[in-house]
């Protein structure tokens, strides 16, 4: 056999072998693919927590500001209870952001039930001011109060429940307030 012939051989023999790789792989990516899918499904039809926002009242009247408060509602499906990360909000009016802020580590919520945070909005006087356009003669502010309910769930990991309120909230007179 002369050395060209070898050569053909030995390439005719690694073509062969590259080819078996490559059906081979594609049936192992083709397996990992589907076995990709399967568990996204699953995870999708996992229930997951749902959540809730009330809408915002004011609570008191400091130094520093105005507190404003919701409530968020979140209902548990497991029957173990589920760490909450943070809570993060933003309240905005007249097309303004009026506060933002995070709750970090808030607790937990409860195990086959529902849990009620208390979310506290601190809103500066000098925002009131610059608020006083809208409040015109029925004293109401039309706000917007966007939520991020951030929690981390054993199998899925940390997810955020986006939750919004809009409404229009009367502020106190000051014979609310004596």
């Amino acid at each position: 056999m002369s050395a060209a012939e070898e050569e053909q051989r030995s390439a005719a023999a690694a073509g062969g072998e590259e080819e078996r790789r490559e059906r081979g792989g594609g049936l192992v990516s083709g397996l990992v693919d589907k076995a990709k899918g399967f568990v996204a499904e699953k995870v999708a039809q996992i229930p997951k927590p749902e959540a809730s926002l009330e809408r915002v009242a004011f609570k008191s009247v400091s130094r520093q500001g105005i507190e404003l408060q919701s409530h968020v509602d979140v209902n548990n499906p497991y029957s173990h209870r589920i760490p909450i990360c943070e809570v993060t909000y933003t309240f905005k009016s007249a097309g303004k952001v009026i506060a933002s802020g995070t709750m970090p580590d808030p607790g937990w919520i409860a195990a086959s039930g529902s849990t009620k945070l208390e979310l506290p909005v601190k809103v500066p006087y000098d925002f009131i001011v610059s608020l006083m356009k809208d409040l015109g003669g029925d004293w109401d502010i039309d706000y917007v109060l966007e939520v991020g309910l951030t929690i981390d769930l054993p199998v899925v990991g940390t997810f955020t429940i986006p939750l919004a309120t809009e409404g229009e909230m009367k502020l106190p007179t000051f014979r609310d307030l004596f």
